[in-house]
């Protein structure tokens, strides 16, 4: 299967076309940057080339797109391309968890958690044991996702993946023996993998939140008066 994979969700942005015939995953052509803004400026002359450096996007079946949780704007910027590019190729659009993608970033042997640094004193955490999700992604206070990792088992047993593994090893001295890869966005070949082995009923390319956009609307529109303080 020839498909292209799309990222701008976290701390990169990232255009790729690939090949997967059941585990091999064939890179046919690659672009990676990291950064946390900008992705809308940089993204369509990723695609170009990476396309380019595979021969163009003829046979493309499916294109993979991080959903979230991650940046409201890079999202959202990831998911519109992937939507146009899917419509204008006839291809499926596959959307694909961060969390998910984060812990296939790994090898998939034992525990795995997943976690991103959400800010505000919390995590966007979900847990793994063998390459199997053994619970929901959610948005977490430190301490409770600290919690939540030593009651699956010792820390020692436990590799922690994304930007949120320094931030709960920091906090807290009990996780000191877990293997920490503070990975900033999930790695192209996870994203490859995860786009031929999901469902397209099941793995819409709608984005995932899980807290509210720090953004609110306006109290008042354009013009209008100020409410008088009672």
């Amino acid at each position: 299967m020839k498909l292209m994979v799309i990222d701008t969700a976290l701390g990169a942005c990232l255009a790729g076309c690939f090949t997967v015939e059941g585990t091999q995953v064939q890179s046919l052509g690659l672009r990676r940057e990291e950064m946390t803004k900008g992705h809308q400026e940089r993204l369509g002359g990723m695609a170009r080339d990476a396309a380019a450096d595979a021969g163009g996007l003829s046979g493309v079946e499916r294109v993979g797109v991080t959903v979230g949780p991650g940046s409201f704007t890079g999202l959202r910027v990831g998911l519109s391309f992937a939507l146009g590019l899917g419509a204008a190729l006839g291809a499926d659009v596959i959307g694909i968890s961060t969390l998910d993608a984060l812990a296939a970033s790994v090898p998939r042997d034992g525990r795995v958690v997943a976690a991103i640094d959400a800010r505000r004193g919390q995590v966007y955490i979900r847990r793994f044991n063998n390459g199997v999700a053994v619970s929901e992604a959610e948005a977490l206070p430190i301490a409770d996702a600290i919690e939540a990792i030593l009651a699956d088992g010792p820390a020692d047993q436990v590799t922690i993946v994304g930007s949120g593994a320094p931030v709960l090893l920091e906090a807290d001295e009990r996780l000191g023996a877990a293997t920490s890869m503070p990975l900033v966005a999930p790695s192209a070949e996870a994203l490859a993998r995860l786009t031929a082995e999901l469902d397209p009923q099941t793995s819409p390319p709608k984005p995932i939140y899980l807290r509210a956009p720090d953004a609110t609307p306006p109290t008042r529109l354009p013009g209008q008066p100020r409410t008088a303080a009672s």
